[in-house]
């Protein structure tokens, strides 16, 4: 199968491809949107030498920009669309591409259905399909350049792993200017799948669409799973077949809480550069709770590494490196990444089945006395706390340590500062227990989901205060 939403309604034209808030389209009906779209964009000189950028919110006059695009095998940048101007601009002047289509510009592309007046282009496998630019939290945002075939590898990979059924709906809440939203939306394509678009993530939202569309695979990061799971009273989550949780490390407590309601969870293990999943765990028709972020996708290999670049034997934590099919062609105005191994800055380790346990963003581990203490690690312990929501744990400048542990916990009215104390001190080394702490209203996010921890630190660090003993 191909990306084309032509070749997909010539096979399946009548299957549903996409569900909107007030209605449906069948392939057939959106290839003829599509082809409309196309039609603009040729009239208007854009073609695959072009590359341009668009606002990528979810919305359906979006998706079918974003597929028109792909249709004409036209690169694009995603933005998103709460970037600040200045984010904007260092996007465009990194990228520089010919235009940015905002929602106004997306719309005044939706003249109405066109019908094919030509054959269907063949577009090669290695021409850039998007440019994503990380989250940055390793420093200045950089652009990974994803392929046409990188896409497919990827989708590829995933179907493997979790099947593909005719009446299989994936629900899309995750943003589609995020490598994890618009791989939904490859996925589907090429499984000429359903996909079920919602502007936005709502805990409400989300529960109502499950039953409404019958919506039977969910992807989230791990904040949005826990409100999924407060406000599901119902147990709607039971009926989807697989809830995949990545973006960041799925505390153990929330997965079991998860597997202990019937909802079956699939943690996973990803980033913009390998085109979303790196690991996956195996997908089973019953939930159970698992350790680990699965095995590699088929196409990718895995290795972990100690500084000196060399393999490290199973069961030490070590950087994790990637490479394979579906990884980026490489970063804008950077050499290519050719074939080569990718070190992606993060750290964990293989245990002997070959399962990744990550631990940590490398700019995130805290040396504190000469000991390596991992964020994650310690927030899954605090998350075991009576009466606490969420937390995120930093390193704190000290004199005589290098750096100490801090914590940034969201409660409920019942907490209690000696539970916490209680359970650290059972559940951590000395080194790793927090020696400063606040309770918060709520721990930022950055627009994928994931703990924004530079605002955190930024924002916490004034408020600490010593935890007592």
């Amino acid at each position: 199968m191909e990306l084309s939403v032509r070749k997909a309604a010539a096979e399946c034209g009548g299957r549903i491809a996409v569900v909107l808030e007030d209605h449906t389209l069948s392939y057939a009906e959106l290839a003829a949107k599509v082809a409309g779209t196309c039609a603009e964009l040729t009239r208007r000189g854009l073609d695959s030498s072009t590359l341009v950028a668009i606002c990528a919110s979810n919305r359906g006059p979006t998706l079918i920009a974003v597929l028109a695009f792909i249709e004409l095998g036209i690169p694009f940048v995603a933005v998103h669309p709460r970037s600040t101007e200045r984010e904007v601009a260092v996007v465009m002047s990194d990228a520089n591409p010919r235009c940015l289509f905002g929602d106004a510009e997306v719309d005044s592309l939706m003249v109405g259905t066109s019908i094919w007046t030509d054959s269907a282009c063949e577009i090669p496998g290695a021409a850039p399909l998007a440019i994503l630019y990380s989250s940055g939290t390793s420093g200045t945002p950089k652009g990974a350049i994803l392929s046409r075939s990188a896409f497919v590898a990827s989708a590829q990979g995933s179907a493997e792993n979790l099947g593909f059924f005719e009446d299989d709906r994936w629900l899309l809440c995750l943003p589609l200017c995020h490598i994890g939203g618009l791989s939904i939306v490859m996925r589907c394509l090429l499984a000429r799948s359903t996909v079920v678009l919602l502007p936005r993530f709502d805990a409400q939202a989300v529960l109502a669409a499950i039953v409404r569309n019958r919506v039977t695979l969910l992807s989230v990061v791990p904040v949005m799973l826990q409100g999924l799971l407060d406000a599901d009273r119902e147990g709607v989550l039971r009926s989807v077949r697989a809830v995949l949780s990545g973006g960041a490390a799925t505390p153990l407590s929330l997965l079991t809480r998860a597997v202990g309601a019937g909802v079956n969870v699939l943690t996973t293990y990803g980033l913009t550069e390998a085109c979303s999943q790196v690991t996956v765990q195996k997908w089973k028709p019953t939930a159970v709770v698992r350790s680990g972020s699965g095995t590699p996708l088929s196409g990718l290999e895995l290795s972990i590494r100690g500084e000196e670049g060399t393999a490290l034997v199973p069961n030490t934590v070590g950087r994790v490196w990637v490479r394979g099919r579906s990884m980026m062609t490489g970063y804008v105005g950077k050499e290519p990444l050719g074939d080569g191994w990718f070190d992606t800055g993060d750290l964990g380790e293989l245990d002997d089945e070959g399962v990744l346990l990550v631990h940590s963003r490398r700019m995130d581990l805290i040396v504190t006395g000469g000991e390596n203490v991992y964020p994650a690690e310690v927030e899954q312990a605090l998350l075991l706390v009576p009466h606490v929501r969420s937390a995120v744990v930093f390193g704190v400048p000290d004199p005589q340590w290098g750096a100490v542990v801090a914590a940034a916990i969201v409660v409920l009215p019942e907490f209690q500062e000696s539970s916490l104390t209680d359970v650290i001190n059972r559940s951590l080394a000395s080194f790793k227990r927090p020696r400063l702490w606040v309770t918060v209203d709520a721990i930022p996010q950055l627009a994928n989901g994931k703990i924004d921890r530079r605002t955190a630190i930024a924002e916490f660090t004034p408020l600490l205060r010593k935890l007592r003993a």
